[in-house]
């Protein structure tokens, strides 16, 4: 469900993200050790900003932006943190990136600034909001250059858990004119348990004694034509 930034600030200000683990999401870091991750990197919704840190340390060019002040924040210490000053971060609109000429060209679509694109949960927070949805998606097509690849790690509503868990159907109607869906799987992704999702429908996942949990989740490869 799409949300201000006032109630992202306040999940990271208040750290009662269940996503913010304290390390890359396992998914991701096998999708880069697997070859899936080429060129210039956007990660849109970057959050705590564990994969633009491990990409950056990698050696990739990347840029992680949100749409909350306070999760970029979060990210820029948590990079020092890690030793990863140089890890690059802004706020930013994902369902308007077109607007932006060092990431879309101008006019908007002309020269689109990234290869791969690795959306971490980021997807999923739209749900069945189509005008959202459809937005995003363009704004996805109007920076990833053509032939560049669009990761997707999105909650899966195929079990129980936690967040806004959508269907493979979704994501395969979304992605259509424009793109090409060369693969969606099942995969996992790990979070953590805390107050915004406690009330949840929770009780049947395996939590760790640490409260991590791996809910089901889909993972999309999409190649922008």
């Amino acid at each position: 469900m799409t949300r201000p930034a006032d109630f992202w600030n306040t999940v990271y200000d208040n750290d009662t993200a269940p996503w913010v683990i304290g390390e890359p999401q396992p998914a991701i870091v096998a999708l880069e050790r697997a070859g899936g991750i080429t060129g210039r990197v956007l990660d849109p919704g970057c959050g705590a900003g564990e994969h633009t840190i491990l990409l950056t340390r990698l050696g990739y060019d990347v840029r992680g932006i949100d749409m909350s002040p306070s999760a970029v924040a979060y990210a820029r210490a948590n990079a020092a943190e890690q030793g990863v000053p140089n890890a690059a971060f802004e706020v930013a609109d994902a369902l308007a990136l077109g607007d932006r000429p060092d990431f879309a060209g101008d006019p908007p679509g002309s020269a689109p600034a990234f290869d791969t694109i690795v959306d971490s949960a980021l997807f999923h927070v739209f749900g069945t909001e189509d005008e959202a949805r459809a937005a995003y998606v363009r704004s996805l097509h109007a920076v990833c250059k053509p032939g560049g690849t669009v990761h997707v790690l999105a909650l899966s509503d195929v079990e129980p858990g936690f967040g806004p868990r959508i269907s493979d159907t979704l994501i395969r109607d979304s992605f259509r004119d424009g793109w090409a869906l060369e693969e969606l799987r099942p995969a996992r992704y790990r979070g953590r348990i805390t107050d915004l999702v406690a009330q949840e429908d929770t009780q049947d996942l395996d939590v760790s004694a640490s409260g991590r949990v791996d809910a089901a989740a889909w993972l999309a490869r999409i190649r922008r034509l």
